[in-house]
Formats: C-alpha cells, sequence, structure tokens
C-alpha cells in the first residue's frame, strides 16, 4: 500500500466514524505494514489538509474524529435549530468540582458546595456518562470515589484533563463549565457521508468558580454527617 493511498483509506474511515477512532484501529485499518510513525505523519498531513475548511480533525480522548470548527456553529444551528438539554445550577456545580478535584466522594461535594447533593444529580451525571465510580475511600462507610470519564472529555473536543479551562479565580462569579455544556456534541442532520459525525464543540475561555451559596431547586441545608454511601 503507497501512501497516498493509505492516507486516503485513513481520510475516509474518520469521514465515516461515529467514534474517535484510536491509532490502534488505524493500525487494524491499514496493516501492520504501515507504522505508527507513518500513520502519525498522515494525521498531521490531513489536519493540514482540512485547515482552510469548515472541518478540522482533533485528537480527543478516545481516538481522532473530524469536527465542525467553532465559527461554523451559527450556521449549522440554522439546520439543527432545536435547543441543546441544558443543566441546573447544582448539576453544573457538582459536574464542575468532580472535574477539577476528582477523585471526590459525595460527603467532598457536599462540604464545597455547602449543600446536600441530590442523588438524582449524580445519577444524571452518570447516566450521561460524564462520571463514573472508580473506587472507595478507605474511610468509615467507604464512600464511592467519582471522577470523569474519557466521554466526558470527548464531549467537550478536550483530549486530557490538563486541557481544561484555568481557574481565574476560585471564588469566582462564573458558572463552571456552563458555556462548554449547554453546546455540547450534537450531530446535524446533514452528515457527510453515511455513518459520518460533525461534531460542534464550544468555544472555550477561562472558567471561574463560584461553589458556595447555591440556590438550586435541589439544593437543601447542608449539615455535615459521617459520610456512609454503599460500595
Amino acid at each position: 500500500m503507497n501512501a497516498v493511498d493509505a492516507k486516503r483509506i485513513l481520510e475516509t474511515a474518520l469521514l465515516c466514524a461515529q467514534q474517535p477512532l484510536p491509532v490502534r484501529d488505524m493500525r487494524v485499518l491499514l496493516g501492520d505494514e504501515v507504522t505508527a510513525a507513518a500513520i502519525d505523519a498522515m494525521l498531521a498531513g490531513l489536519q493540514s489538509d482540512w485547515s482552510e475548511c469548515g472541518l478540522e480533525l482533533v485528537l480527543v480522548a478516545t481516538g481522532w474524529r473530524f469536527q465542525s470548527r467553532p465559527e461554523m456553529r451559527e450556521y449549522l444551528d440554522r439546520l439543527h435549530p432545536e435547543k441543546p438539554p441544558r443543566y441546573t445550577r447544582a448539576t453544573l456545580e457538582t459536574l464542575a468540582i468532580i472535574a477539577y478535584k476528582q477523585p471526590v466522594t459525595r460527603g467532598d461535594i457536599e462540604s464545597i458546595r455547602g449543600v446536600t447533593v441530590n442523588s438524582l444529580t449524580l445519577k444524571q451525571l452518570e447516566d450521561r456518562g460524564w462520571v463514573e465510580v472508580i473506587g472507595h475511600r478507605d474511610t468509615i462507610g467507604r464512600p464511592a470515589l467519582f471522577a470523569t470519564t474519557r466521554h466526558f472529555l470527548d464531549d467537550l473536543g478536550l483530549d486530557s484533563l490538563d486541557q481544561l479551562p484555568l481557574l481565574a479565580s476560585p471564588t469566582g462569579a462564573t458558572d463552571a463549565l456552563e458555556s462548554m455544556l449547554v453546546q455540547e456534541m450534537r450531530t446535524p442532520a446533514n452528515d457527510l457521508l453515511p455513518g459520518a459525525q460533525v461534531i460542534t464543540v464550544p468555544d472555550m475561555g477561562t472558567a471561574e468558580l463560584d461553589w458556595s451559596g447555591s440556590s438550586d431547586s435541589d439544593a437543601q441545608p447542608f449539615a455535615p454527617a459521617p459520610e456512609q454511601d454503599t460500595p
């Protein structure tokens, strides 16, 4: 297989893939005769080829994918006008604490927010695939430890947690992660090819977090108590 054919095959696979494509799958696709270094060179070449287009090739947590550039969002929204799901302040605060402080227990979250955490809030984040239990703290009650998932990073168009916005101030007034999540990953009706996904991800600036004094409807006055989460 020559380099031109290999690059064309890789480009086609990336455009048709319904999920990010990891390098190990690219090796299977192209065969053992194509080295990892050659795949890296092809990916860099594809990024250059598409640099002036409305799509870009990016690396996220679970692999490589094509996605629409942020400046294309307003036009794609005309074809996909429904509003993305919005999340309550309590949900965003809980997610932000897990993302920036992980791993954390439910008790940790409650101590930071100053209110009890509704079980449905954590379940919503788990059902969405953004949060998972990765273990249990070795203390009384062995409370569950929560952390974000690779799917969470994919939905934000990130490769690692290091790419989360830097905190301008830990006691800032703006909502954590809200600008990143209210326009989460979506698939417009006009896919490029059968099975292809064009992803719109939000533009991310500097985030500020304010984890005190929440007044959301699911918040209740917080009274510290021993953590009793069960395995």
